[in-house]
């Protein structure tokens, strides 16, 4: 039986495939290819170019390969687009969901780890995070998010669908190999933002406010390397597929730090001064976002292997090095 990675030639995806098919897992893989790389997918997985809002194409899949379980991650995930067409995230994230889910119900496949977000909890009430918190979101992403739990929480009471949901942090780094790594179009993401400067790609980094109530005045932020949140999937599928009831993980190395101080460890990384400057603050920032993960460590026996901000900084370093321009479309 294989697994399906659905999304699984976008950032988060692709390392997931790399690390079950070192397990020795059977993997499918669809993505439409809008934001994913056919490059970044592992040339041992079965590639299919579809869309999951395609509901032809979902029956066909499900049809021709035996699917044990679905990891999804097809998904819009920039907040700031988000805000600006909305209609495009429900459209995608809310109708992509609910014609996979139909057609999984079809061809009883009925488990699923879906990666959702940090976004869903809003402002935090508390830092760190627990999953029991209120979930409030303050951008159009995150809500859909949010929708998305819900509506598997409602379709496994219709139709016995078993899923986890995913809310992770801060996903950063690239493979320990160098093979893959993070290419978004534009980019949006502080690590790889900062590393552009070194590449030669921009003059400087941009703080967005420092005034704000942490020690240094920039916000604070849990960053969690791709490949710790890779096997997370993974643990929260195998924990599915031995019964696991439907649950809810966050995601995230609980230890937060400020943008002050990862351009601090880049600077030491790369070698490279990476001038910096401070621009007003951005709506809708929270100060502080940092995660307890205690849940996901207890239940799923998750162990973060790349906790470390020099090492989580030093594979995105590898990676964009060697990839100044990503993957070649």
């Amino acid at each position: 039986m294989a697994i399906l990675v659905l999304g699984g030639a976008g950032y988060i995806g692709s390392h997931t495939v790399y690390e079950l098919i070192q397990a020795g897992r059977d993997v499918v893989v669809a993505d439409n290819l809008l934001t994913g790389f056919r490059a970044a997918v592992h040339p041992k997985a079965r590639f299919y170019q579809a869309d999951i809002r395609d509901r032809a194409a979902m029956d066909k899949l499900f049809q021709t390969e035996h699917i044990d379980g679905v990891i999804h991650f097809a998904a819009s995930s920039q907040v700031g687009e988000s805000m600006a067409d909305p209609l495009k995230y429900y459209d995608n994230n809310l109708c992509g969901t609910t014609t996979l889910l139909r057609s999984m119900v079809a061809h009883g496949v009925d488990k699923i780890v879906f990666s959702s977000t940090a976004a869903t909890y809003g402002e935090p009430e508390r830092v760190p995070i627990l999953e029991t918190d209120r979930t409030q979101p303050t951008n159009c992403y995150g809500e859909t998010k949010l929708a998305m739990e819900r509506m598997m929480c409602w379709t496994s009471r219709a139709h016995g669908l078993r899923y986890v949901a995913l809310r992770y942090f801060n996903a950063c780094g690239a493979h320990p190999s160098g093979a893959i790594g993070e290419a978004h179009d534009p980019e949006t993401h502080l690590i790889p933002l900062i590393l552009q400067v070194p590449n030669g790609k921009r003059e400087k980094i941009s703080i967005f406010g420092d005034d704000y109530p942490t020690p240094d005045g920039t916000c604070i932020r849990d960053y969690i390397h791709v490949t710790d949140l890779a096997q997370a999937h993974i643990l929260a599928l195998d924990y599915l597929l031995a019964g696991g009831e439907n649950n809810v993980f966050n995601l995230g190395n609980g230890v937060g730090f400020s943008v002050k101080e990862v351009i601090d460890v880049a600077r030491s990384v790369t070698g490279h001064p990476i001038p910096a400057e401070v621009c007003p603050r951005r709506a809708g920032d929270p100060a502080q976002l940092v995660a307890s993960s205690d849940k996901a460590k207890s239940v799923l026996g998750w162990k973060p292997q790349f906790a470390d901000l020099n090492t989580i900084v030093a594979t995105a370093w590898a990676w964009h090095k060697s990839h100044p321009n990503g993957y070649d479309r």
